[in-house]
């Protein structure tokens, strides 16, 4: 690996490192705010995987800033499963929805977080040759991708209802 080409992948892994903090602080922030017991559950579990993406971006951060090249031995494990008709609130959240206004919100910084994520991984396993870069920058995004759908489609199960209640019509 050159060292621009080593610079670069360095720099892409400090920008990811960076939002996967700042996405576990989110993530955080939201459990403790929510008053959904799923929701709470659900954004301590995103927390813990953004920081272990952290954590494996630095270790791979550290290979090639110290030996040119990344970790092929470092994996990044399994994400949580996410799915059914509401995969981060409970069915419980419609009796209150006309008040979760820090949900719906919730779920709209998150959306953004992690397609921003998605699309930044995605880039990056674009424009590197190397093949274990490459492998674990689209297995990121894959992760991500997974997140951000979940988290979409909780937001479109509660949009109308939200805005219904919440008079906001005629959105």
């Amino acid at each position: 690996m050159t060292d621009a080409v080593q610079k670069k992948v360095a720099d892409g892994l400090i920008r990811a490192m960076r939002a996967e903090h700042e996405g576990q602080y989110f993530y955080l922030m939201a459990s403790r705010t929510t008053e959904d017991a799923k929701g709470k559950d659900v954004f301590l579990q995103l927390a813990k995987e953004e920081q272990l993406h952290f954590d494996f971006l630095k270790r791979q951060y550290e290979a090639v800033v110290k030996f040119g090249r990344p970790d092929a031995t470092l994996k990044l494990g399994t994400p949580i499963a996410l799915s059914g008709g509401s995969p981060i609130f409970s069915e419980r959240i419609r009796s209150r929805i006309q008040e979760a206004h820090y949900e719906m919100t919730a779920l709209s910084v998150a959306v953004q977080l992690e397609l921003d994520a998605q699309n930044h991984y995605r880039t990056q396993a674009d424009e590197v040759s190397d093949l274990v870069i490459k492998t674990f920058y689209s297995e990121l995004a894959d992760w991500e991708a997974g997140h951000y759908r979940a988290l979409l489609k909780q937001q479109e199960a509660l949009k109308e209802d939200y805005w219904d209640q919440g008079g906001f019509a005629p959105f």
